[in-house]
C-alpha cells in the first residue's frame, strides 16, 4: 500500500481568532443545518394514491450514503457508476463540513454546496481493474478493528472539543496541537467510511491520525 492514502482528508487551521458569540452558541446555532443534513436521503413511504394498484415512494429523511447499490453494481458487473461516486463524495464533503463546525475547528456557517475549510477527495475508483469484486461483501467486517479504535479516538475527541471550546472562549484561539489530534480522528473516520462503507478503495485503512 502506498503511504498517502486513497481517501484524503485535510481541513484549514484557523490561524485567527475564532468568533467567540459563535463558538458560544454552536451546539444551538448548528441545528438548522443538521436539520437539512439529517433530510437527505433514506426512507421509503408508501404515497397516498386513490388508485390501488399504483404505488409510488416518498423520501423523507436519513442519511443518504449508498452502500448496498455500489456493493451490487461492483459484484455481478464490476462497475461503479460515476453519478453514484459522485453523490457518495458530494454528501460526506457536507457531512464533514458540518462536523468541522460542530467540533468548533471553523466559524462559518457550513455549505451545502461550497468546499470552505475542509478538503475532502478520493480518485474515482476502476472497479473492473482496480476493486476486488468479492471484497465488498466483507469489508464491513474486516474494518472491525477500526470501530474498536475509534470509539476510544471519539471520546478522546469529545474531550478535546469541550476543552477546545473553553479556550476559545478565552483566547479566541484553538489550540493547534488539539486541532490536530480533532482533524486526525475525523481523517480516520473519513478513511474507514472510503473503505467499508462507500467502497472507492481496496486499500486497508492505515492505524495513525496523520495524513
Amino acid at each position: 500500500m502506498n503511504d498517502e492514502y486513497p481517501v484524503q482528508l485535510a481541513v484549514d487551521y484557523p490561524d485567527r481568532d475564532l468568533n467567540r458569540v459563535s463558538v458560544a452558541f454552536r451546539i444551538f446555532a448548528v441545528i438548522p443545518i443538521a436539520i437539512v443534513l439529517g433530510s437527505i436521503g433514506g426512507y421509503n413511504g408508501q404515497s397516498w394514491d386513490h388508485d390501488p394498484e399504483r404505488t409510488s415512494t416518498v423520501v423523507i429523511g436519513g442519511i443518504g450514503l449508498l452502500f448496498l447499490p455500489p456493493l451490487l453494481m461492483i459484484l455481478f458487473r464490476q462497475k461503479y457508476p460515476r453519478w453514484w461516486f459522485d453523490w457518495n463524495l458530494e454528501l460526506l464533503r457536507f457531512t464533514n463540513r458540518v462536523g468541522i463546525y460542530v467540533a468548533l475547528m471553523d466559524d462559518r456557517y457550513p455549505s451545502t454546496d461550497e468546499q470552505q475549510s475542509v478538503r475532502l477527495d478520493t480518485p474515482y475508483p476502476d472497479a473492473k481493474n482496480g476493486l476486488n469484486r468479492w471484497l465488498p461483501l466483507v469489508k464491513w467486517l474486516l474494518a472491525i478493528p477500526h470501530y474498536i479504535v475509534l470509539a476510544f479516538l471519539y471520546l478522546g475527541a469529545l474531550v478535546v472539543v469541550i476543552l477546545a471550546w473553553f479556550a476559545i472562549l478565552f483566547t479566541g484561539r484553538y489550540p493547534r496541537g488539539m486541532f490536530d489530534y480533532v482533524e486526525g480522528v475525523i481523517r480516520w473516520h473519513n478513511r474507514v467510511v472510503g473503505y467499508a462503507w462507500i467502497l472507492v478503495t481496496d486499500d486497508y485503512p492505515p492505524f495513525r491520525l496523520r495524513p
